[in-house]
């Protein structure tokens, strides 16, 4: 199919179509709404980017508006699952926009606002219902929106809710559709996981794969840069602030990173707003509004907005951190080359990251080129085995240097022992059992010598202190006191025994 006029469809859209001056579907589309206006159920396997937005929302604008149906309270005939709010307000401009020609009433149900308009455009009625899973649950176990009467279900990006954790509420979800319906199932990737639900979900699908991924991968001009962590921040300023025309995004692993990095570049003087999932959905639609407007031109983002912005003019996507799973880089760096248009992917890469650049480049099948100006030299990965002083590797595998001046302490106790644990332990008790010896030689030596000046004394008083016998008795008896303590001490310390033993010479 090469035009949109040979479609088949009703003339209020083919009008809107014209007016956004569209001629030439893409692929997906251009497979996707003929089987999809015969009420087929449609596997899909696409990326955001490639137009499947309308490859959907035509087809269920197409059928209602046939129908010319007034709305009913609570009670839609078609509902579209996004994983993000973002994703939803972008899918909800796209309806209004392709349906402003018809009498249908839609509405967006996600969290992060008040519940109150929401649950006043389902108490009116609305044909179609965007949501994302957790407010949609919400809503209908306070009994505000109920899916029995619904005709049409899409499941947009599929993957991504099952990285998000969706996927629980997606089958409960699933468990209160009615039996007869039109199921169409998107998903750049077809996990396990996503392969069960689509069996329980599509029945006779027709499957449509584009391939999206290595076409669009292509066309952009990608690179990467050897830098080092610290060295992060002052390679993006100096990257964004080389071009006036820049309008870029700015992809960081953490909210936290995100914030930083945007705060850094708005004191250099670059104009950048964060959006990332810690943020009140007010706070991020300011911050899309702004780049779309170009206020600011710089975005920095998580992971929560690589498949949830669709702005034309992006002419930059910068990795600050590289994704921790491949197929997420994809879906970056599609958010430049948009329609046609030329794009450039820097992706920063530090001495820890190698192992993700691996991935990525055997996932597009495609190494990504050095940009060898900017880049730096990164220390090799994984440790390296350490020599012994004597220029031999030590035994029982690289021991670091800590090791080996442990072994040097240790001592005889450890008769070798390449376990400095071991050795430390046996030096341990060897000091303990040196000090226990040392101090029981003390208290034998002060106890020998309180006994024999206390026999000098009682002997001085008996006999008046001359030198009779019992004088020298007393000498005999201090002296071979004085003879034991002086063999039972240490000769290299002279201390309390030592003037205990003179004083008692003196006295003699």
């Amino acid at each position: 199919m090469k035009t949109f006029t040979e479609l088949n469809l009703i003339e209020p859209l083919q009008r809107a179509i014209a007016g956004e001056n569209y001629k030439i579907p893409t692929p997906i589309q251009s497979k996707t709404i003929p089987v999809a206006l015969k009420r087929r159920d449609v596997l899909g396997c696409a990326q955001t980017g490639t137009g499947k937005t309308a490859a959907f929302a035509l087809p269920i604008l197409n059928r209602l508006g046939l129908q010319n149906r007034a709305a009913k309270a609570k009670r839609p005939f078609a509902l579209i699952l996004a994983p993000t709010r973002e994703l939803a307000v972008q899918i909800g401009a796209s309806v209004a926009t392709y349906g402003k020609h018809l009498k249908l009433r839609h509405a967006l149900v996600y969290g992060g606002v008040s519940q109150t308009s929401q649950v006043r455009s389902l108490q009116r009625g609305v044909h179609i219902v965007i949501a994302t899973p957790g407010r949609l649950l919400d809503l209908m176990n306070q009994g505000f929106i109920q899916l029995d009467k619904l005709e049409v279900f899409v499941l947009d990006e599929a993957d991504r809710m099952l990285d998000m954790g969706f996927m629980p509420d997606i089958k409960r979800i699933i468990r209160e559709l009615p039996a007869k319906r039109q199921s169409l199932f998107f998903s750049a990737t077809m996990a396990p996981a996503i392969v069960e639900i689509t069996d329980k979900l599509l029945v006779d699908p027709v499957k449509v794969d584009v391939t999206p991924k290595t076409r669009s991968v292509k066309k952009i001009k990608q690179q990467v840069i050897f830098v080092s962590r610290k060295g992060k921040t002052e390679l993006l300023e100096k990257i964004l602030s080389s071009r006036d025309d820049l309008r870029a995004i700015v992809f960081t692993k953490t909210k936290r990173s995100a914030n930083f990095v945007a705060e850094r570049l708005n004191k250099a003087g670059l104009k950048a707003a964060a959006i990332h999932g810690n943020k009140s959905q007010n706070a991020r639609q300011r911050a899309l509004d702004a780049f779309r407007n170009q206020f600011v031109k710089i975005l920095v983002a998580t992971d929560v907005a690589a498949r949830g912005i669709d702005i034309e003019g992006v002419t930059h996507v910068v990795n600050f951190d590289l994704p921790m799973e491949p197929e997420a880089y994809v879906h970056r760096i599609g958010r430049t080359g948009r329609a046609g248009a030329k794009g450039i992917a820097i992706s920063f890469c530090s001495a820890g990251d190698q192992g993700d650049l691996k991935a990525i480049e055997k996932l597009i099948d495609h190494e990504i080129p050095v940009n060898q100006e900017l880049s730096v030299t990164l220390p090799s990965p994984g440790p390296k085995p350490t020599r012994g002083r004597a220029g031999r590797k030590p035994s029982g595998g690289g021991r670091s240097r800590t090791s080996q001046a442990g072994r040097s302490r240790k001592g005889a106790g450890s008769r070798g022992s390449g376990d400095e644990s071991v050795g430390s332990e046996k030096g341990k008790r060897t000091t303990k059992r040196r000090r226990r010896r040392v101090r029981t030689e003390k208290a034998s030596a002060v106890k020998s010598a309180r006994t024999g000046d206390g026999s000098q004394k009682k002997s001085g008083k008996k006999t008046g202190g001359g030198k009779g016998a019992s004088g020298r008795s007393g000498s005999g008896a201090g002296g071979e006191a004085t003879e034991t303590s002086s063999k039972r001490r240490r000769p290299q310390r002279k201390g309390k025994n030592a003037r205990n033993r003179d004083n008692a010479s003196r006295s003699e």
